[in-house]
């Protein structure tokens, strides 16, 4: 294997070596070889391609180049993890791995029991590969506020968040991969909630900061700040 690119890593200590697995753990794609792995970000507007190099060669982070082909990396982060890769990811926290524990996910979420559940949703040490628009649709789905405290979040309605955000992760990758995502979105770069027939509230929140779309009404906030909701608007819903 040969390796350029303008990525910011020593390309000489991939030079000549042999890929031993490709692994992935949350939106991280990890390139395993002898004694090193390459871990790739896309970020926000990365990309790949294969056999054909699709971007300007000022995009291009990373070229392998082997015998039987080529694959490309654009605009993405490029690092290098020296030593065994199974002690530094810990594969159960990942929704999609075969591994994941949601016992565990629950445990680290006591262990913060001070923060958003917005931002809680977005921590990748406990739920890797979820990101703002999974957050979004598994707090409406659940009717959890984004705002609420995770220590006053009642146990059976964490354990719905954990179920949901796993099994959200699943949907959320089939209908990519049918190019149809966008049709089954319920609240984010939504106006109107489907449930209360009201406008959506959007809102950059949580120390994340991130863009979210909830509603006022059907999505109850637990914490200090907790609000009685009034009776719903609409009381038929379309979301169960």
């Amino acid at each position: 294997m040969a390796a350029t690119g303008n990525a910011k890593i020593d390309m000489s200590m991939l030079a000549g070596k042999k890929v031993t697995a490709f692994k992935s753990w949350g939106k991280h794609t990890l390139i395993c070889l002898p004694s090193i792995t390459i871990k790739i970000h896309l970020l926000m507007f990365g990309s790949y391609s294969i056999n054909e190099q699709t971007k300007p060669d000022k995009a291009l982070r990373l070229h392998l180049k082997f015998k039987s082909g080529d694959l490309y990396f654009y605009t993405c982060s490029v690092k290098i993890i020296e030593g065994d890769i199974d002690k530094v990811y810990d594969w159960s926290a990942d929704v999609l791995n075969d591994t994941w524990d949601a016992a565990k996910a629950i445990e680290k979420l006591k262990n913060i029991p001070n923060a958003l559940i917005c931002d809680a949703l977005l921590n990748q040490d406990i739920f890797a590969g979820v990101g703002n628009i999974i957050k979004t649709e598994v707090l409406f789905i659940t009717k959890v506020h984004p705002k609420s405290i995770v220590g006053s979040i009642p146990a059976k309605k964490i354990k719905e968040i954990v179920t949901e955000a796993r099994d959200y992760s699943f949907d959320f990758l089939q209908w990519k991969k049918a190019f149809e995502l966008r049709k089954h979105w319920l609240a984010y770069s939504k106006s109107i909630c489907p449930r209360c027939n009201i406008k959506l509230i959007r809102e950059h929140i949580g120390l994340t900061h991130r863009r979210t779309f909830f509603c006022n009404n059907c999505q109850v906030l637990y914490g200090e700040k907790e609000k009685v909701n009034k009776k719903p608007v609409n009381k038929k819903s379309v979301v169960k």
